[in-house]
């Protein structure tokens, strides 16, 4: 049997190094690249000419679809997410296949034992539209939930200026100026958000609705300058400096 190039496109390193260890006890997948976001993985796959992908949906500045849309070479796809199986019918093609996460043993073999049946078949062009209408049910979500005490505040999405990862903590900072503490994981979060809430580093999400302006960085980074009182200042990390560009026109 055929070794299949494979790339894992994962914006979340622990994401990454989990699934290559449960990749490695099968022969067939030969792991000749990794890669950060969608912007990285798009060169990547133009490069290497990969037979196979495992791609997380949502990444930083743009998606997991949005890195198919431009892609001319077309991989089989292993689309790796924390959706749970309601939102993701659509997946269940014979030509498409998931793995939510964190990837478990079982489920991988069956990706696996998918994948050899259908080994000679082309790969099939992706529903993309379908898949995107089916997962935008998780994401027309108008609130977020946050706990003070014995109350339950309702944090309105259009309110949000960004969002904040500090040690193990996630907040909201909203136009009012508060902090508000939340049980999400900034990981999480990103899932549930809908497109204008942008990651622009391992630590932020900005509401690109709030964005006053953007300023050129250091090393291919950006300034986002907030429209908030505090005109507060968020740079991006350097990995993500291609793809924002492309995502902001910039």
């Amino acid at each position: 049997m055929s070794k299949w190039k494979t790339i894992i496109i994962d914006d979340e390193q622990l994401a990454r190094q989990r699934l290559a260890r449960l990749l490695k006890p099968y022969d067939m997948i030969d792991i000749v690249a990794e890669a950060v976001n969608g912007q990285d993985g798009l060169e990547k796959i133009e490069s290497l000419l990969p037979d196979l992908i495992f791609l997380d949906i949502e990444m930083p500045v743009f998606s997991g679809f949005e890195m198919l849309a431009r892609l001319k070479h077309q991989p089989k796809v292993v689309f790796t997410t924390a959706y749970d199986q309601y939102a993701i019918k659509a997946f269940e093609e014979d030509s498409v296949d998931y793995l939510l996460k964190p990837v478990e043993t079982d489920r991988l073999e069956k990706t696996i034992n998918k994948l050899r049946r259908t080994q000679h078949q082309p790969p099939a062009e992706l529903p993309l539209e379908a898949l995107i209408r089916q997962l935008n049910i998780k994401k027309d979500i108008k609130t977020l939930t946050v706990k003070i005490g014995d109350k339950i505040l309702l944090i309105k999405l259009d309110t949000i200026i960004y969002i904040e990862a500090e040690d193990k903590y996630v907040f909201l900072h909203t136009a009012d100026g508060r902090k508000h503490l939340t049980d999400f994981t900034i990981s999480s979060l990103q899932e549930k958000l809908p497109e204008q809430f942008v990651r622009i580093h391992r630590g932020y999400v900005i509401n690109s609705d709030q964005i006053k302006e953007i300023r050129r960085g250091f090393n291919g980074a950006f300034v986002f300058v907030m429209n908030n009182g505090e005109n507060t200042r968020l740079t991006s990390s350097r990995s993500n400096g291609e793809a924002l560009r492309e995502r902001f026109g910039i």
